[in-house]
This record gives structure tokens, C-alpha cells and sequence, in this order.
């Protein structure tokens, strides 16, 4: 489980838990085990929650673009680099289209178009590393 050096009385001494259960504790001390029981229960570490902040969404929606306006943006949503580029400027896209590939913490991550329409504008190339929230593709209708 886990290991200690502790130094008592100018003597090193190697300790590794073993089990802890409640109030009693399996340990190895220079290689010979012991059985500590302990005067009050130790309280177990939980796993730590990850709580992460809100993700960058992908396009641009509502109050964030014109109402004139008919195009959108699809942003990376982490930082990454780009792997493949599944379309090309004028090709049309529905919601939900794989549109490119994202490395990311040595994981790949499908980006899917969350906005129908033809592709305008392309803002990256393979190979290219992006940080999160950069644009990414321009989506007209």
C-alpha cells in the first residue's frame, strides 16, 4: 500500500502498510509483519472528485451572433492537435456529422458539428496544435 522511512533514535527503519481496516492496521516493519491496533479508527481517504469548469461550446449561438448573421463557429472544445479534417470549404453538414478528429491528452476525440449547414471556412490544417475555445471550422447556412 504504501511505504515509510522512519529514523527512531538514530536507527532507519523501512515500514510498509499493508491493510488498514478500521482501528487495526497490517504493517511490515524491516520485512517482519505486524498487527497495530490503533486507539481511535483512522479515517479512510475518499478519491478526490474532479470537478471541471464548463467546456467551451463548439459554435456560436444565440445572443453571440448576429441575428443577421447566418454563419457559426465550431471552437475546440480542449486543447489538442488536429489529426484529420473529415470536409472540405462547401461541403454541407448536418448535426451531429463527424467533422474532424482532435488528439487531446494522448486520447482521440471525434468533433462533431452541433450546426447544420455549408462548411465556409476552414481555420486549420493537419497537424496544427489548438488551444481550447479557437476556432476551428465557419459554418454558413
Amino acid at each position: 500500500m504504501k511505504k515509510y522511512k522512519f529514523t527512531i533514535n538514530g536507527t532507519d527503519y523501512s515500514v510498509e502498510i499493508k491493510n488498514v481496516e478500521g482501528q487495526s492496521i497490517e504493517l511490515d516493519v524491516d520485512g517482519a509483519p505486524y498487527s497495530v491496533l490503533l486507539e481511535t479508527e483512522m479515517p479512510q481517504t475518499k478519491t478526490p472528485t474532479l470537478i471541471r469548469s464548463v467546456a467551451v461550446p463548439s459554435t456560436d449561438q444565440g445572443a453571440q451572433v448576429k441575428a443577421t448573421s447566418k454563419t457559426g463557429t465550431i471552437k475546440s472544445p480542449l486543447p489538442g492537435t488536429i489529426l484529420d479534417i473529415f470536409v472540405k470549404t462547401g461541403d454541407k453538414v448536418a448535426i451531429g456529422q463527424r467533422i474532424l478528429l482532435l488528439e487531446a491528452m494522448k486520447m482521440e476525440n471525434n468533433i462533431e458539428s452541433d450546426k447544420a449547414g455549408t462548411v465556409a471556412e476552414i481555420k486549420i490544417s493537419k497537424g496544427d496544435a489548438v488551444m481550447e475555445g479557437d476556432v476551428l471550422l465557419v459554418i454558413g447556412e
